[in-house]
């Protein structure tokens, strides 16, 4: 694998084109002096060479490659300018600095910087494998907390190509809204060098670290000092590892030693621990229920103090109210006995001058206003109805007796026609709550149909949701029939005899082995309130050759999605659905097993139409994951 990536073969070799996985593009942002805008390189696959003048940038590109592939701290950036090992940092690229100031003051310099500490910086690379068709993209995004300390980064690999525009841009300001949008885009992400590296090796095809120290010693190489030792060193895998297994087996002492001392320390604290717990949580109660026993003993002296003090205060205040009341006792006591004889002479004096008719006259006259406002009242009553009733007012007892026979003459006729209308209005407030009823079930089943793409019946969408939910399994992984069947264009008008024959096998729920034991529980322990068939789907199943019908027969009619159940599907379909179309009675009297358009269904010596429904009336159909025609038909309901 190290040869296709890096070496410099022939590149009209076909060989060379169409297999190894080969740099055909490297893109930077915010990367060095490439600032603001996404500037990229296209080798294209093949051996470039990468030439402009001093500071043009040519190094920056050639340690942003490094550093998509090896770890920072073993890169000497600038290398291949013959630069100092301290000139340029990773902090020095992502910050962008082009120059160095001078402080008249203090004499230090520092270097100034293209970008601030809130710009985040991305550098990419993909390669491609032309002879297997396979893209791996790799990529780096590096951003500061502060202005001083070193840039953090995560590193993105994926098995798409993709580009810092649109891939690495317009997620706003949230690096974490980055991170989403390329695991949207089927990325992996990871925030250390070595868990990136070794989904980097595996995905290029390198096994061996090797491959990569070749590389870190041969970038911007300019000169061999000794050849033998530059390919045993960096070209040579090592041969004597027996110093690296007498320290692996000593560490492992070491290890195993650490290991059973830290195994005792936890067993010990394991049993210490409760203990001290035990014991904090005895003191703790202890010294509460001294608390609560001191308080308690308290509380008896407390509440009699409080209530000799209220006892005394009510005491007081009741003295001084009777005082009061026994002083205005004795007034009202005195001045009712200077009453007495006033009194005693009015009566007297009334008495003589025929008073007592006068109090007989008195206690009358109410009585009879009461009387008088009555019967007006009363008479005003009848006259209105009177005249409600387009009859002639009452003026004498004669004319009021009239009026008497005459109404009792149309009260009869009124209470005939009352009996009437009660007859006609009971069924009629039947019929109302039925159509009441329908149309709430309407009105629920047009909610549900808006909510999902299929035409199940509303209690058995919810009973599977209600299984998916306790299950945590995806409602695809348990699809009834009905959602995999379609009826083809050619065959629309068969639609509902289709729908009539296999409705049984459409509304039942395909349960794949893996989750067939899970669902069988949940159903037999909960209560549904509804109807559920559930079919087991094999993991494996004996494949059979399809029968061959001279005539088309309803298998014929359907289409069956793609996908884990169609084998299974086409099964069932097989052995359910191989009635003929008979295009008349005559034919179908002809065939075991028949089907007309209008739904007369023939199995052998069995007929069946159930025209409870239109045949035509896609209200009660379920094929399909379309429910257009279903929601109009319920809205026109």
């Amino acid at each position: 694998m190290s040869d296709a990536l890096f070496s410099a073969l022939d590149v009209d070799s076909p060989a060379n084109d169409q297999t190894g996985y080969r740099l055909v593009r490297v893109e930077v942002y915010n990367w060095g002096t490439f600032d603001r805008s996404v500037w990229s390189l296209q080798p294209d696959g093949r051996t470039a060479l990468l030439t402009g003048d001093i500071g043009s940038g040519k190094s920056t590109l050639v340690d942003a490659i490094t550093t998509l592939l090896l770890p920072a701290h073993r890169i000497a950036y600038n290398k291949a300018a013959g630069a100092d090992a301290k000139e340029r940092t990773l902090r020095s690229y992502v910050q962008g600095h082009y120059k160095s100031e001078r402080n008249e003051a203090t004499g230090a310099s520092k270097p100034v910087g293209l970008r601030d500490h809130t710009a985040y910086s991305v550098i990419l690379g993909r390669f491609t494998n032309t002879g297997f068709g396979e893209t791996v993209t790799i990529a780096q995004v590096f951003h500061q907390k502060d202005r001083t300390g070193q840039p953090e980064r995560f590193f993105v690999t994926a098995t798409v190509a993709l580009s810092i525009d649109p891939d690495f841009s317009r997620f706003g300001s949230d690096l974490k809204a980055l991170r989403a949008q390329l695991r949207a885009r089927g990325a992996d992400i990871d925030n250390t060098f070595p868990e990136y590296h070794r989904r980097l090796r595996r995905l290029l095809g390198i096994p061996s670290e090797q491959a990569m120290e070749l590389f870190h010693q041969t970038v911007s190489m300019k000169s061999v000092g000794n050849l033998n030792d530059f390919v045993r060193d960096h070209m040579l895998e090592p041969v004597d590892a027996s110093a690296h297994v007498r320290a692996i087996v000593d560490h492992y002492d070491n290890l195993v030693t650490a290991h059973e001392a830290v195994r005792t320390a936890t067993d010990q604290l394991a049993v210490l621990g409760p203990l001290v717990a035990a014991a904090d949580k005895y003191m703790a109660a202890a010294t509460r229920h001294a608390d609560l026993t001191d308080e308690r003993s308290a509380v008896p002296p407390f509440i009699s103090e409080r209530v000799s003090e209220l006892a005394g205060a009510a005491v007081a205040d009741a003295s001084v109210q009777l005082t009061a009341a026994e002083t205005r006792k004795d007034e009202l006591r005195t001045a009712r006995e200077a009453l007495i004889p006033e009194r005693d002479r009015l009566v007297l004096e009334r008495a003589g001058v025929g008073g007592d008719r006068l109090a007989a006259l008195e206690h009358e006259i109410p009585q009879a206003r009461t009387t008088r406002d009555d019967r007006a009242d009363r008479f005003r009553a009848y006259s209105a109805q009177l005249e409600s009733l387009g009859l002639d007012p009452v003026e004498t007892q004669v004319d009021f007796s009239a009026r008497a026979e005459s109404t009792a003459t149309l009260r009869s006729g009124l209470d005939a026609d009352r009996a009437a209308l009660r007859d006609r209005q009971e069924p009629l407030f039947d019929r109302r709550a039925e159509i009441r009823h329908a149309r709430r079930a309407v009105a629920d089943e047009l909610d549900s149909l808006e909510t999902r793409r299929n035409s199940l019946p509303a209690d058995l969408d919810r009973v599977r949701g209600g299984l998916c939910t306790a299950l945590d399994i995806a409602e695809a992984e348990l699809p009834f029939a009905a959602e995999l069947l379609e009826v083809r264009e050619e065959f629309a008008p068969w639609r509902g005899a289709a729908e009539r024959v296999l409705r049984g096998f459409a509304l039942s729920l395909l349960v794949p082995q893996l989750h067939y034991p899970a669902v069988s529980k949940w159903v037999n322990d909960n209560r549904l309130n509804a109807r559920l068939v559930f079919l087991r789907v094999p993991e494996r199943r004996v494949r059979t050759i399809p029968a061959t019908h001279g005539e088309p027969v309803l298998l014929d009619v359907l289409t069956v999605a793609p996908g884990p159940f169609e084998e299974f599907v086409r099964a069932e379909l097989e052995r359910r659905a191989d009635h003929v179309l008979a295009a008349s009675v005559a034919q179908l009297q002809q065939e075991d097993r028949a089907v007309t358009v209008q739904g007369l269904i023939r199995d052998r010596d069995r007929h069946e139409k159930d025209d409870r429904r239109a045949i035509t009336d896609p209200r009660s159909w379920v094929f399909g994951r379309r429910s257009e025609d279903k929601l109009a038909a319920l809205r026109g309901e």
